[in-house]
């Protein structure tokens, strides 16, 4: 992977792990808090597609609005899935789950489907990137933990697998979509947030007092997620366009290092040897798939 492209998905992963330890705070809202940040990042993004257009040597075609809608679908089930985990879960187990099972599908999917060969070092590191996750996100729950810790521990590995398919599924579609369909990143991803909001604003908008309610308590997280989801997401699809979708989808994963650690310093969760240990399996990964 060229310098640049995994330059600008490390950056992802430090803003991508952010926006997520801002949405585990998250306790009640579910899809209405997606629905929320959604819109927010639609608002923001209007104004920077107007511009994009205004230079665009392309002109807007009708496969771009219809890979926006794809991907909003995609992202939609993403999102929700993943609030409805963050509820159920620790942060330290759904989100490695998720990224870890994510970057599997999809490298199996690009030299399955898609025919990409990312030579025998970049594979190497997406393997250990992988690895990593999983020491990370998985294992025995403590001798201590009664019933209800173990029930949640489950339930976070399950629903991190479902968000784990998702985000499989929208970095596939999205890395056609980019390359193989040529769709701008930035028009690509202002129009699928539109549509995103536009798909969950008739369940959000029938509890009108808890979007309120949400707005008044959490104004906060939904303006750090506006803004960072797009931002994080944004610098893939870039890199994306550069790199092989076998080589971006599993670095970054280097966001499982800093969710780990966050999960383990801001929000007091436990098995802080593992994570570390994981981490560095994760960052041996990274190293080699920036050598590939």
């Amino acid at each position: 992977m060229n310098a640049t492209a995994l330059s600008l998905v490390v950056i992802a992963a430090v803003i991508h792990a952010g926006w997520n330890l801002a949405a585990k705070r998250i306790r009640r809202g579910g899809a209405r808090f997606v629905w929320a940040y959604y819109s927010f990042s639609a608002i923001l993004l209007v104004p920077v597609m107007a511009v994009s257009l205004a230079v665009e040597a392309q002109r807007p075609q009708w496969t771009w609005l219809f890979a926006a809608v794809v991907t909003a679908v995609f992202h939609v089930t993403y999102g929700i899935v993943l609030q409805r985990g963050y509820a159920v879960g620790d942060l330290s187990v759904v989100y490695p789950v998720a990224r870890g099972t994510g970057p599997l599908l999809s490298v199996l999917a690009a030299v399955v489907l898609l025919g990409e060969r990312p030579g025998v070092l970049g594979l190497i590191g997406a393997i250990l990137v992988i690895a990593g996750v999983l020491v990370i996100g998985t294992g025995r729950a403590p001798a201590h933990a009664d019933a209800a810790d173990r029930v949640a521990r489950r339930k976070g590995v399950a629903y991190g697998l479902l968000t784990g398919v998702t985000i499989a599924a929208y970095t596939l579609w999205d890395a056609h979509s980019v390359t193989g369909l040529g769709v701008p990143p930035i028009i690509y991803f202002g129009t699928g947030a539109i549509v995103q909001s536009l798909l969950m604003a008739p369940y959000a908008l029938k509890d009108r007092e808890e979007v309120a309610w949400l707005w008044r308590e959490h104004k906060r997280e939904i303006l750090i997620v506006g803004l960072l989801s797009p931002v994080a997401y944004l610098l893939v699809l870039y890199a994306l366009q550069m790199a092989p979708v076998s080589l971006v989808a599993p670095a970054r994963e280097l966001s499982i290092v800093l969710g780990g650690v966050a999960a383990w310093l801001v929000l007091g969760e436990a098995n802080a040897v593992r994570r570390l240990a994981g981490s560095v399996v994760v960052l041996a990964g990274i190293t080699a798939i920036a050598m590939a």
